[in-house]
């Protein structure tokens, strides 16, 4: 019995390893992989257009790494498929209100989605699946100015909370190291992102190639954006996450990006991660691991939003309760 243990033990213990492996990538990027500014269209001076992040999205003349929008089309047996449309690059954004003891504060929510993370051994895509997304939440105070920008994949994979220089000391973690960069899962991120310097900031966000980790965080003044420094700038339109329920389906129908009957509910139509699947789902309990999901509440959705891969976790770690979520990680707001 104790050599089995044992065995259950190791296994487990490899299996984390070679995942945390997995992540890891080699941080330099070429300098031959094309670059481009995604930013949203000129509209109207809302909260949510003023704070939506500029996203630089590097080995862009791949198909893999450009934004897209999730459109419909049908195989030789009249099935429908979900696929990413990089011909019309969208932003989708939603807002969510928050309590605490200390304030009210609202969540610019925004959602972006690729084709795909390509298979590749080497280097290894442990996260390689298509129809793949990335999360930003901003978090405004009661004077609208950003205390915190969080950012995670679609699947609540390698979530991160990152102050800004409008955050209190007294909200931040006990165990926070303000002079020390954040490392995530082989990533290096700035510890705190100041907007106070600039008389119109943006945020920057490099996104990784082929994988779309957030690879660096960067603000800048608005006006840079359209400088020479960044050659190719492209518009995307900005749209509200409901229409991501609602997607064009032909003969006047439309369709929803997620599933909706059980098993499948809630998760991204075409977006099974079968490495995820294969070496997280044992110690994750659940089978759909990794797969990207809708940003909702578990109650009517079907699934958590869950960040951490600990199963007693799961509720606690759901960013959709973003002040629970919050106070999981050490928050103090």
């Amino acid at each position: 019995m104790l050599s089995n243990s044992r065995s259950i033990k190791n296994a487990v213990i490899l299996v984390m390893a070679f995942s945390v492996v997995a992540c890891a990538h080699p941080r330099q990027v070429s300098s031959e992989r094309k670059q481009a500014v995604y930013t949203v269209s000129k509209g109207d001076d809302s909260l949510v257009s003023r704070f939506a992040p500029l996203l630089l999205a590097r080995g862009y003349q791949d198909k893999q790494n450009r934004i897209g929008m999730p459109g419909v089309k049908y195989n030789a047996e009249g099935e429908e498929e979900i696929y990413i449309d990089v011909n019309c690059p969208a932003i989708y954004w939603m807002t969510r209100k928050f309590t605490t003891s200390k304030g009210r504060y609202t969540n610019l929510i925004y959602r972006i989605h690729f084709p795909e993370i390509p298979l590749s051994l080497i280097p290894f895509h442990l996260t390689a699946g298509k129809n793949v997304g990335l999360l930003f939440i901003v978090t405004l105070n009661e004077q609208d100015r950003p205390v915190l920008f969080t950012t995670s994949g679609t699947c609540g994979c390698y979530a991160v909370t990152i102050p800004t220089a409008y955050l209190d000391k007294d909200a931040y973690p006990m165990d926070w190291k303000s002079e020390k960069p954040l490392h995530v899962y082989g990533e290096t991120l700035p510890q705190l992102l100041d907007f106070s310097s600039f008389e119109d900031p943006r945020l920057v966000v490099s996104l990784r190639p082929d994988v779309h980790r957030v690879m660096d965080l960067k603000v800048v003044d608005a006006s840079s954006v359209t400088g020479s420094r960044l050659k190719n700038v492209v518009s995307a339109s900005l749209l509200p996450m409901t229409s991501l329920e609602q997607i064009p389906a032909g003969m006047g129908r439309t369709t929803s990006l997620y599933y909706q009957d059980w098993p499948y509910e809630g998760l991204v139509k075409g977006s099974f991660k079968c490495w995820e699947t294969l070496f997280m789902s044992l110690i994750s309990l659940d089978f759909f691991v990794g797969t990207d999901k809708i940003y909702g509440n578990s109650e009517t959705t079907g699934t958590h939003f869950y960040t951490s891969l600990k199963p007693w976790n799961r509720k606690a770690s759901d960013m959709w309760h973003f002040e629970r979520f919050l106070k999981f990680n050490g928050w103090n707001l």
